[in-house]
């Protein structure tokens, strides 16, 4: 089994290149210790999930997905949790023996996901961080610019773009806009999962930035779901390969990025993103994920390059 998983991580190490390598010597390195600062890992909350796997070893069962169970008594539909590798999503039970192996190998073969999707997160562009409420963080001019050069830089990549979905919030729904007149024909999709919060306690913690305890518990449960929600492979259904923009923010993001690289959580706030900037990840039929880019900007000027 211990040789069974090694190869796994290998695989899903190549798929990801130099980058994964990388960032998981980042996320996972621990402070030396000195000053203020708490060694000791902060406990993740209930909606991260017990069953995390140990260091080194890569779970291809990690993504989630939603099956309706018909029950008989009340005649209604219950929505349960599943996960996605194909054997997971059998009754073993209900196997015929005769058919045996035959059965088996069609069954799988009928939940085993076909295409890749590629997810694309883009952090919103510039804005006033001085409005007093959130409708008033509208872009600032330079965020607009920004959001120019990144929807130049979405539409020159001569992908087919499924769908764009973006957070509610005042400055994501702006830079959809600008970056969706570079874009015509794709379909826009908002929701309040994406919105920007705190998604778990940072381990290393930061002495300028402490939000109350109850506001990781309120948005985190939030930002999981929106994980669990959008970050997973393709369903068995689908025959080609996807390519899907997200617009949010940047602490949105650098969970996901964790998230799905199965990196410790706790250390999103280790990434840094710039405004208007372009994150990669692919996510293969076999449950493997590759990280192409983080936090791209190379396509804008040195000028035009924030990070507020």
């Amino acid at each position: 089994m211990a040789f069974r998983q090694a190869l796994q991580l290998a695989a899903c190490g190549l798929a990801g290149g130099s980058a994964v390598v990388l960032f998981t010597a980042v996320a996972v390195g621990k402070p030396r210790g000195g000053g203020d600062v708490d060694t000791r890992a902060a406990e993740p909350p209930a909606w991260v999930g017990a069953a995390r796997p140990g260091p080194g070893v890569w779970d291809s069962n990690w993504d989630s997905t939603k099956r309706y169970l018909r029950r008989k008594v009340t005649r209604q539909n219950t929505i349960f949790t599943a996960r996605r590798e194909p054997l997971s999503l059998i009754n073993l039970r209900k196997r015929n023996v005769e058919s045996g192996e035959e059965e088996l190998a069609s069954r799988l073969d009928h939940y085993k996901a076909k295409a890749t999707r590629h997810i694309f997160l883009i952090r919103h562009s510039q804005y006033h961080v001085d409005g007093s409420l959130e409708k008033d963080r509208t872009l600032t001019p330079l965020g607009r610019e920004q959001a120019e050069l990144t929807g130049l830089r979405l539409a020159s990549l001569g992908l087919k773009f499924n769908k764009i979905v973006h957070s509610s919030m005042t400055r994501a729904v702006e830079t959809t806009d600008i970056i969706s007149k570079h874009l015509p024909g794709v379909s826009r999709v908002s929701t309040d999962l994406l919105r920007e919060g705190a998604p778990i306690e940072p381990d290393p913690p930061v002495s300028h930035w402490k939000p109350e305890a109850v506001q990781y518990y309120e948005d985190g449960a939030r930002i999981e779901a929106a994980f669990r929600n959008y970050i997973h492979r393709a369903d068995a259904k689908q025959e080609e390969d996807s390519y899907e923009i997200f617009i949010c923010h940047a602490n949105v993001i650098r969970y996901i990025v964790c998230r799905a690289l199965q990196f410790p959580p706790e250390g999103w706030l280790r990434l840094s993103l710039n405004n208007g900037s372009i994150t990669h990840l692919v996510i293969r039929p076999n449950g493997c994920v590759a990280l192409r880019a983080l936090g791209d900007t190379g396509f804008m000027p040195p000028d035009k390059i924030t990070r507020s």
